[in-house]
């Protein structure tokens, strides 16, 4: 899933098709998940190819904002994985999680 914090108000599913192909190069027939921050940072919309027909996630948040990744200053954008998704859609800060080192059987090492 690709998460983008620049400003794209009043994008339809059109437009916001249109930034996938053109800003990220990327297929938006491909079923992976666009989204998109508003500059206020309380409302996000979800963009992914079904079957025949593109689906349009929104979500408006009534009181504070969905705490974002870091997102380096030259960087468009930035890759999250279905569970950090659906950290960011419940409010939970997906920059301040951390993921446990992977446990490796004694005598093992990792790889």
């Amino acid at each position: 899933m690709r998460l983008c914090g620049a400003p794209h108000k009043r994008k339809s599913i059109d437009g916001l098709m249109s930034l996938v192909r053109t800003a990220w190069g990327e297929d938006v027939y491909s079923g992976h998940l666009f989204a998109f921050v508003s500059r206020r940072g309380d409302r996000i919309k979800v963009l992914t190819w079904s079957r025949g027909g593109f689906v349009l996630l929104y979500k408006r948040l009534e009181t504070g904002r969905f705490r974002l990744p870091r997102v380096e200053a030259e960087a468009k954008s930035v890759a999250l994985d279905s569970t950090q998704l659906a950290m960011l859609l419940d409010g939970i800060d997906v920059a301040q999680v951390q993921r446990q080192p992977a446990w490796t059987p004694p005598g093992r090492t990792g790889s």
